[in-house]
Parts: C-alpha cells; sequence; structure tokens
C-alpha cells in the first residue's frame, strides 16, 4: 500500500485528470481528450501570466550603454562566510623581526618541526562543570624567543616528567 493510500484512504490523483470519488474511471479517447484540454489551459494560462510580466519589466526596463572613461558605479555583493569577519580582526601590522629564517629551524619531512619546553612558568585550577582542572603555562624553546601556551598539567607530567621534578 503506497503511502498516500494509507494517510487518505484512497488513490492519489494528478491535477490533470481530477475526477470525482466514486466515479468510475472510463479509459478511452474521452480521458485522452480530457486531459489534453486541460494541458492546454494550463499551456495557456502560463503563457498569458509570463506575458502579463514580461510586459511589467519591460515598461521598468533602461537600455543601458557605456563609452571609455565612463565612471560607474559597479554593485558589490557582500562575501559570505569568513569575509564579513575580516573586519573584526585585529590589524596586524608588518614587523621583519616575524620573520622565520629556513635555516635557523630543522624542518622534518612534513615541513613540521619540534619545540621542546624549557620550563614551568605559573600553575593554575580552572572549574569547568564542577570540576577542577589543573593547568600549567609551559614556556617553549623557540629560534626566536620563547612562546608559552597553557596544557593541562596531567598531560605535561606523561609527555614531560622531567618539568615537575
Amino acid at each position: 500500500m503506497a503511502p498516500y493510500e494509507a494517510l487518505y484512504g484512497r488513490k492519489w490523483r494528478t491535477p490533470l485528470c481530477w475526477f470525482e470519488t466514486g466515479e468510475n474511471l472510463i479509459l478511452g479517447p474521452d480521458v485522452v481528450q480530457q486531459t489534453t484540454e486541460k494541458s492546454r489551459m494550463i499551456r495557456e494560462n502560463m503563457k498569458t501570466a509570463q506575458s502579463r510580466q514580461k510586459s511589467y519589466y519591460d515598461k521598468r526596463r533602461n537600455p543601458l550603454s557605456f563609452e571609455e572613461g565612463d565612471h560607474v558605479f559597479m554593485r558589490v555583493v557582500p562575501t559570505t562566510g569568513i569575509g564579513r569577519l575580516l573586519k573584526a580582526r585585529k590589524k596586524y601590522i608588518s614587523d621583519p623581526s616575524h620573520i622565520i629564517e629556513p635555516d635557523s629551524i630543522q624542518l622534518k619531512d612534513n615541513l613540521t618541526f619540534e619545540t621542546l619546553p624549557i620550563r614551568i612558568g605559573d600553575r593554575s585550577v580552572k572549574i569547568l562543570r564542577g570540576n577542577e582542572i589543573a593547568l600549567v603555562k609551559v614556556i617553549w624553546s623557540q629560534s626566536n624567543g620563547e612562546d608559552a601556551t597553557w596544557e593541562v598539567e596531567d598531560a605535561m607530567k606523561e609527555s614531560y616528567p622531567h618539568l615537575f621534578e
């Protein structure tokens, strides 16, 4: 049983062949003629509506012509996604000291490099949903100075136990 039949208790009827329920469906040239007449009427109504909308558009349409040297305003559509957020970002002022020379870093085959922690700078406890999470501020070694990040204390004890002795 089709879902439509289960829901409404009768067979689905197309908009072209709507007969009253209970009528016997007579197949033959009469049904074909009714169907073609209805489809012709629908086609004529669509053409009428299309020509009406075209006439509305043609009344307001202005032919455009430009010559070299004319000043023209262009419509710029705002970008979606990350483009809207670029204005909110902090402006960057270039600094030559931020450039990392590739000679000073030992790059691996996949173009990554490894930094090692030097020492623990600070400790903190963060409470999230009633759980206390111990954090440590790790000072990392880098060729151009030092970098610090907050890391989970348990993970750092497993990876680098010599920092906690």
